[in-house]
């Protein structure tokens, strides 16, 4: 049977704009292709847990207007259950502007739109679905988060949170206790002060998050080092599997997706942490962002190939 994933975010539609080099300030360009697409962290966490054998739920506001109904249909034609992507006449449907040169460089400006209205009365909507786990990132406005960590609790549904953007002075203390908090190193160093260059200090570093916020298990991203685990006695580092780096922007949300897919599938943390190690490896030899993004049987497939233990 498959898990049932509900993911809380932020959607929008992407304008991504492609030439040879970015402009100057006051220059102009000719670019070369540009296209419209679904956008954001959510999109990529959503469009990975169903490739990757979930039932997956999207939570988010849009705008009632062109762009959100495109929006829904291409969830819809996707697999993605868009129920809960609630249509608001307030404000329109978010928008992402990227202009990225040949090079890999990019720019980009974020307009949020309707995600900005996304409320606690949504969120508590979409746990009446009860999934088998739930996503949501600090992106989300904080009222969502608490009120996502509150609900997850009273209905004790594993919940990850994502720790980026991470803030200093985010009060992470507000969330109900829940199941798995997953930054990445640079949002651990910000949210601890202590950088996590070696594994000594990572786990340092682990620790202080540990007095911020109560999860039960803490997955640390760490890019081509791997992925760090603790559980609040013992920590396990997770290494990278060696890829030729193709585009890691879709890396994180594809490791979000795969951790709590087969986390929600077996209940066993160091077999999900290695198999989100996995697709994001497989995400990042891949360019672009949804399209990087790896089936289940492409993922079993590299999983074997490369005899990696789940």
């Amino acid at each position: 049977m498959k898990p049932r994933i509900l993911i809380i975010s932020p959607a929008d539609v992407e304008f991504v704009q492609r030439m040879e080099t970015l402009p100057y300030p006051g220059e102009d360009v000719v670019g070369g292709t540009f296209d419209y697409i679904p956008g954001g962290e959510g999109s990529e966490m959503a469009v990975a847990a169903a490739a990757l054998g979930a039932d997956c739920l999207l939570c988010a506001r849009i705008g009632a207007d062109s762009s959100g109904q495109r929006l829904r249909a291409i969830y819809r034609e996707m697999g993605i259950d868009t129920r809960f992507m609630f249509m608001d006449r307030r404000a329109s449907t978010g928008l992402t502007s990227v202009m990225t040169e040949k090079s890999g460089k990019s720019l980009s400006a974020v307009f949020p739109g309707a995600n900005l209205l996304l409320s606690a009365a949504d969120v508590e909507e979409a746990f009446t679905a009860l999934p088998d786990a739930a996503v949501i990132s600090l992106r989300s406005p904080e009222r969502v988060v608490v009120a996502a960590s509150e609900y997850a609790a009273r209905k004790r549904i594993p919940l990850l949170v994502d720790g980026g953007p991470a803030r200093a002075d985010y009060q992470l203390s507000k969330l109900f206790p829940f199941e798995i908090f997953c930054p990445d190193e640079t949002e651990l160093e910000i949210f601890t002060g202590i950088a996590p260059s070696t594994t000594e200090n990572c786990l340092r570093s682990v620790i202080r998050l540990s007095s911020l916020v109560n999860a039960k298990y803490y997955v640390i991203k760490m890019g081509a080092r791997g992925a760090f685990l603790y559980d609040g006695k013992y920590y396990n580092v997770v290494l990278a599997n060696n890829v030729q780096d193709a585009d890691t922007s879709a890396s994180g949300s594809v490791f979000d997706a795969a951790l709590m897919t087969e986390y929600a599938r077996s209940g066993d943390i160091m077999r999900s942490v290695n198999y989100a190690n996995a697709a994001a490896a497989l995400a990042v030899s891949r360019p672009g962002r949804l399209d990087a993004i790896p089936s289940e049987e492409e993922l079993m497939t590299f999983i074997e190939s490369r005899g990696i233990k789940l």
